[in-house]
């Protein structure tokens, strides 16, 4: 959701502004110290481990620095930034950190600066050697134009500033969110007391039948019951699936003649119109693990099976 917000150039000589929702922002190279290496590393995660070490004597001493490593062609590129310096800078110039929601850098985006971008009345930001940098307005030609600076600058990835609202959502969505999850909690608080209600009452109803099944009041022998009708619906549902199962073997040629069951076993009769028909059907009773045998007639199955 981040990707269509509104892009904001941020430099060094930028006036005040006043922000009535969250922007994304792009840094000038006045805001970060960059390197290019060409390293024979192969992952972001193995580049990142060196990053600081690429620093050493370059940046200034007792700051605390974030590194952000990106691959342009063939090269490694690396951008030191200090957030809190970036954090003060923003402040200052009326962007609260809540309002931030992606931070990039202009290094990023190298071929939108071919064409420079005046950064007040004096400087200017453009690409030489494949680097963005920061030139005097003096050094360009007499009538060079800026190039219109807009949300097509944005990569494609960023940073989110420590203390910053986020990237996801805005101040308004993530407080349309926080009255869904509190509606959500309120249901769930009702939907609790009324399970809480309805259990209490069960109790209460197991608590009347135990008073006037006193047997019951035994846990012998509600166990003893509960086994016995346990068993008798084991059974029953296996006579269910044997049905269900000979049932499936009814198809065009098949005819079910007779049918038998009781608590040990089942005898089921088929009369088939040809010896093809009677194959295909002691195939279908093999897959069941069902015996069968020949019937009465020449293409007649006879297909049994135990509980």
């Amino acid at each position: 959701m981040g990707s269509n917000k509104q892009l904001l150039l941020v430099h060094a000589s930028m006036e005040d502004i006043s922000l009535s929702e969250s922007v994304n922002i792009m840094l000038t190279p006045q805001f970060y110290t960059l390197k290019k290496e060409a390293l024979p590393v192969k992952y972001l995660y193995q580049a990142k481990r060196i990053a600081p070490s690429l620093f050493d004597g370059l940046l200034e001493a007792g700051r605390s620095y974030e590194y952000f490593v990106f691959k342009e062609d063939e090269n490694w590129v690396f951008i030191a930034y200090d957030e809190e310096k970036i954090s003060a800078f923003l402040l200052s110039k009326g962007i609260k950190l809540e309002q931030v929601s992606k931070l990039f850098f202009a290094q990023q985006s190298p071929s939108s600066f071919i064409d420079p971008v005046f950064l007040g009345t004096k400087e200017a930001l453009v690409t030489l050697d494949d680097t963005v940098v920061v030139v005097p307005q003096a050094a360009l030609r007499e009538e060079t134009k800026s190039f219109l600076f807009n949300d097509r600058f944005a990569p494609k990835t960023g940073v989110t500033l420590q203390g910053a609202y986020g990237s996801l959502l805005s101040m308004k969505q993530a407080i349309a969110v926080a009255a869904v999850f509190t509606l959500f909690a309120g249901m769930f608080f009702v939907e609790g007391w009324r399970y809480g209600h309805d259990s209490k009452a069960g109790e209460e109803e197991m608590q009347r039948l135990l008073e006037a099944y006193p047997s019951l009041q035994s846990k012998m022998q509600r166990e003893n019951i509960a086994t016995k009708y346990k068993t008798i619906d084991v059974a029953e549902r296996k006579k269910r699936e044997v049905v269900k199962s000979l049932a499936g073997m009814i198809f065009k040629g098949v005819t079910f003649t007779s049918f038998s069951l009781n608590d040990k076993g089942f005898k089921a009769q088929f009369s088939c119109s040809d010896a093809k028909v009677a194959k295909r059907l002691k195939e279908l009773a093999k897959k069941e693990k069902f015996r069968t045998s020949k019937g009465a007639g020449n293409n007649d199955v006879q297909i049994e099976g135990t509980l």
